[in-house]
């Protein structure tokens, strides 16, 4: 009935906390269903987890940045956000007040996206179990690994695939199209 990379989603933002991840699972499950639509549902979701990375962090400026974008897709999409068993009302209530929370650079809190689809409530609660994580606990500060992941990530692949697309836009043949 979810998207299996939907169901993950949640499961690291209600488990683990590892937004990190959720935008990882969500940006590769948009670029096969929805790829440049910049306005879709995934990239408001993903731009929600990225939010709550950076505010954890403490980066307010990235936090207000991403959530204001997240909130500006999410409120168009409320239909598909029903779709996905998302109670979009308190949503809708939530994310702006989340919003003036990081404007006024209180620390963060974990968030629980509100869904009202008890079936997928279930399924993603038996997730965490398999993964050892606990439905809906608040994010562990501590973790280093988890708060700061992207420091410690492989980027090699990254690199790399801007280096082709640079020497892609400087070939004679690029150039000749243009």
């Amino acid at each position: 009935m979810y998207p299996k990379a939907y169901i993950d989603y949640l499961i690291h933002f209600h488990g683990d906390r590892d937004y990190f991840e959720c935008h990882e699972i969500l940006e590769e499950y948009w670029k096969e269903v929805d790829p440049n639509n910049k306005q879709s549902i995934w990239v408001g979701l993903i731009l929600l987890a990225v939010s709550n990375y950076h505010h954890r962090r403490g980066n307010f400026p990235g936090a207000e940045k991403t959530i204001a974008k997240s909130i500006a897709i999410l409120k168009n999409e409320k239909r598909q956000l029903l779709q996905l068993g998302i109670d979009t009302e308190q949503l809708m209530n939530d994310l702006p007040l989340k919003h003036e929370d990081i404007s006024l650079q209180i620390p963060y809190t974990s968030y629980m996206i509100p869904i009202t689809d008890p079936i997928l409530i279930e399924s993603c609660n038996a997730g965490c179990i398999d993964r050892g994580f606990i439905w809906g606990s608040a994010s562990d500060l501590n973790n280093r690994e988890i708060v700061h992941r992207h420091s410690s990530r492989d980027r090699s692949s990254i690199i790399q695939e801007r280096l082709d697309a640079l020497k892609k836009s400087h070939s004679p043949t690029h150039r000749k199209r243009q």
